[in-house]
């Protein structure tokens, strides 16, 4: 570089670095701010975030042994303060997710059951993951199913369950995989239906009491049924 060169670029760096600190700023700000009006879903599909156009909020979530949490309020530049308590939830806004953390107060687990969470992240739904689309998807699979168009009915539930891994339940998650596996199975791919399975393989080598000694009771008894179907489409798949 020439000597010449130096100031030019040493004026260039000095004049990029209040549009850096502007930037900066703008993130924080986006950060802070209440996120936009709509439907998040909680980790793992295990609850939901809804905001509304004028900042109020409420947030349900499900944890092991069906404990929940419950609350809601209003979030004023990011924060809100539940009632008379000295609980502060925070709300941290990035493109699609928004982190839900407290101030660590004893009061923000009022809120909550023994087993039961509200802090993390939670995802806006893509269009076809909303709840309403998913109970959608799944009525025209049965329908396309029952009438044994095999073919349209995997094109229609399959693309939901890898999809929407991130945002599905994990009790409705297993009946899709059941229901893909099947659908596999009548279209005579069963190495398919075997990789569908895969992920409950392991719980459906369980006996029912095993299941029942390796969960909570209450996730137990919704989730042996799923167990059950589990074992029954293995068999069909690996013949």
């Amino acid at each position: 570089m020439r000597l010449a060169d130096q100031p030019v670029t040493m004026k260039l760096k000095k004049s990029a670095l209040p549009l850096a600190l502007l930037l900066c700023a703008g993130l924080a700000f986006a950060q802070t701010a209440t996120p936009p009006a709509g439907e998040y879903i909680y980790e793992g599909g295990s609850g939901a975030l809804r905001v509304k156009p004028d900042g109020r909020f409420d947030i349900t979530t499900i944890g092991s042994n069906a404990h929940t949490c419950a609350l809601d309020g209003t979030i004023v530049r990011g924060k809100a303060k539940l009632g008379d308590t000295n609980c502060v939830v925070n709300f941290a806004t990035s493109a699609d997710k928004v982190q839900v953390s407290t101030n660590g107060a004893d009061q923000c687990r009022e809120n909550c059951g023994m087993r039961a969470g509200f802090e993390g992240t939670y995802t806006r739904p893509t269009p076809a993951c909303t709840d309403k689309a998913v109970a959608n998807s799944r009525k025209s699979f049965k329908r396309q199913y029952d009438a044994k168009d095999y073919a349209i009915a995997l094109a229609t539930l399959s693309p939901v369950l890898s999809e929407c891994d991130k945002t599905l339940d994990w009790i409705t998650k297993g009946w899709m995989r059941n229901d893909v596996a099947l659908t596999q199975f009548k279209l005579n791919d069963r190495a398919a239906c075997l990789r569908t399975l895969q992920p409950l393989a392991e719980d459906a080598a369980r006996t029912d009491d095993g299941i029942k000694e390796n969960y909570p009771p209450a996730d137990a008894e919704i989730f042996l049924p799923v167990v059950r179907a589990t074992r029954t489409n293995l068999k069909l798949c690996r013949g």
